[in-house]
């Protein structure tokens, strides 16, 4: 059973330092959560070690947000198996050994949710992004199959898209007017979501208890069904 609304819930999001990862934290703050949202010096999502004793330390948890990643964009002839290796282990990997930390704890308490944050990359392999776009891909089967294997148990997992966010990692590549209206061209409504947007879905998300194993793009980007 969830645990009672006079119960302190526990969220935890990998890749703590990003902007969305901040922004989701202080969302979840603002809803009543106890937040822990690590940096790679706590908490290295490629080393299975340092994910199990993270983890071990907690005594319960409701929610996991996988907000690691990495890009290493090059073609792929000239990417390197480091470059692909490392998006991988980062993006899809880390989310693999917190998952499976994560619902150790969540299938005990017969309760909890992982949100994968993906990427629109997964949908349309871009050019370049041969690494990020397959580790992304990855994390939407991860997060499908999570959801068959532990529906009984009452864990829920689902993957947010949430679209191109200005971030540290990205406010360079805006800064380049042709390729900010080249990506803008590409969205329905002209314009980009926000972290704060992403955020407040994020928590809007975890409130529906009957939601698991979907996918929810953000943005304004329309595609084929199939």
């Amino acid at each position: 059973m969830p645990l009672s609304s006079e119960s302190v819930r526990t969220a935890v999001i990998t890749g703590g330092e990003g902007d969305l990862a901040q922004c989701i934290a202080a969302e979840l703050r603002g809803a009543g959560f106890k937040v822990f949202a690590p940096g790679r010096d706590e908490l290295d999502v490629t080393r299975a070690d340092s994910v199990r004793g993270f983890f071990a330390a907690l005594p319960g948890l409701d929610l996991l947000v996988n907000n690691a990643g990495v890009c290493r964009d090059v073609s792929v002839v000239k990417m390197s198996e480091a470059d692909f290796d490392h998006v991988v282990d980062v993006s899809l990997k880390g989310a693999f050994l917190t998952t499976q930390a994560a619902v150790k704890l969540m299938s005990r308490q017969r309760h909890g949710h992982i949100v994968n944050i993906g990427s629109y990359s997964a949908l349309s392999g871009p050019a370049g992004q041969a690494n990020y776009a397959a580790a992304k891909a990855g994390l939407i089967g991860l997060t499908q199959s999570t959801a068959q294997e532990y529906g009984a148990r009452n864990v829920r997992a689902n993957c947010v898209l949430p679209g191109f966010l200005e971030t540290k990692m990205t406010r360079h590549l805006l800064e380049d007017v042709a390729w900010k209206e080249g990506l803008l061209d590409g969205h329905a409504l002209g314009r980009l979501n926000t972290v704060e947007d992403a955020a407040r879905f994020v928590v809007f998300l975890h409130g529906m208890e009957s939601v698991s194993g979907q996918v929810f793009q953000l943005d304004s980007r329309v595609r084929r069904w199939a």
